[in-house]
C-alpha cells in the first residue's frame, strides 16, 4: 500500500520547514504554506541560492503570529498582517503580486541575521498567482510563493535510490517537499498522472528540476556537488535534472500521515 509518511510545511518561502501529522490543503497548497517571502527592498525575492544561512531559520505559526529563530540568534515573535495597503513583489516571471509587508522588527531581524536589508511580506489573502497554462489543469490553478505549484511530492523510496548512488546519503530536507509517500517502486511517481488522498485529489502535472539549492546542507550550510552531480547522470530529463513532482490540488480537505495514497491516473 502506497502511504503518506510526511507532511512539511514551509510558512515563509526559503526558510526551514516543520513536520506536522495532519494539514488541511487547499487550491494553493498546504494551508499557510508559503505564503510568505523575504524580499529585498524593492520587493525582488531572495532565496537559499543568494542567503543559504535562510536555511536556518526557523518560523514557528503560533495562531495569528510567526516566531522566527536561528541558531546562538534571539528569537522574535511577530504578528502577522493581513491587512494594509498591498505592495508589489516579483517572484520569478510573476510581476506585481500583491503582499502586505510585515513590517519593521520583521525586515530588521532578517536583514540582521543576513547582514543585508530585506523585507518580509506575505501574499495578499485571495490573490491569485497563476501557474503556468501549459501545465495547470483549470484556467484559475494559482499558487503563493512556492517557486511554481502548489505541491512537491517525492516518494522515500526515490531518495533511497538516490542515496544508494551517493558516497554520503543526503536527508529528504535537501529537496524541500510538502508530501513524501512511501510504498512505491522509485521514481513510480514520475508516472503518476492523479491521485486521492482521503478526500483530496491531485494531479501531478510537471517533473521538478533541482537546483543548487540540493547541494546546501540545511544544518551546517557547507556546499558540495553532490546530490546534483549524481542526478545530471541518471535522472537527466529536458527540463534539467529532476527529483519529485510539481502538483496541483485540484479540491480541498484534510491530509492525515498514514493516510492511503490511491493512484486513479
Amino acid at each position: 500500500m502506497i502511504s503518506v509518511s510526511n507532511l512539511t510545511y514551509f510558512p515563509i518561502k526559503a526558510c526551514k520547514g516543520f513536520d506536522v501529522t495532519s494539514a488541511y490543503i487547499d487550491r494553493m497548497g498546504l494551508e499557510n504554506d508559503r505564503r510568505m517571502m523575504v524580499v529585498t527592498p524593492d520587493g525582488r525575492f531572495q532565496t537559499q541560492r543568494e542567503y543559504p544561512r535562510l536555511a536556518l531559520v526557523t518560523p514557528t505559526l503560533q495562531n495569528e503570529a510567526v516566531v522566527l529563530s536561528a541558531p546562538d540568534f534571539d528569537s522574535i515573535q511577530i504578528h502577522i498582517q493581513s491587512s494594509g495597503t498591498p505592495i508589489p513583489v516579483e517572484i520569478w516571471s510573476s510581476k506585481g503580486v500583491d503582499a502586505i509587508d510585515q513590517g519593521d522588527d520583521a525586515a530588521g531581524w532578517l536583514s540582521d541575521w543576513l547582514n543585508v536589508s530585506v523585507r518580509l511580506v506575505r501574499i495578499v489573502d485571495g490573490f491569485k498567482r497563476k501557474l503556468n497554462p501549459a501545465y495547470a489543469i483549470n484556467s484559475d490553478d494559482h499558487t503563493g510563493f512556492s517557486d511554481g505549484y502548489p505541491i512537491l511530492i517525492i516518494s522515500e523510496e526515490s531518495l533511497q535510490d538516490l542515496n544508494s548512488r551517493l558516497d554520503s546519503a543526503v536527508p529528504m530536507n535537501r529537496f524541500r517537499p510538502n508530501l513524501v509517500v512511501k510504498g512505491c517502486e522509485p521514481f513510480a511517481e514520475d508516472a503518476w498522472k492523479r491521485i486521492r488522498i482521503g478526500g483530496v485529489e491531485m494531479a501531478l502535472v510537471k517533473p521538478c528540476p533541482r537546483c543548487v539549492v540540493t547541494t546546501i546542507d540545511k544544518e551546517t550550510l557547507a556546499k558540495s556537488k553532490e546530490p546534483l552531480k549524481t542526478l545530471e547522470k541518471y535522472r537527466r530529463h529536458e527540463l534539467g535534472a529532476i527529483f519529485g513532482m510539481n502538483t496541483i490540488p485540484l479540491n480541498e480537505g484534510k491530509v492525515e500521515v498514514g493516510m492511503e495514497v490511491e493512484v486513479i491516473g
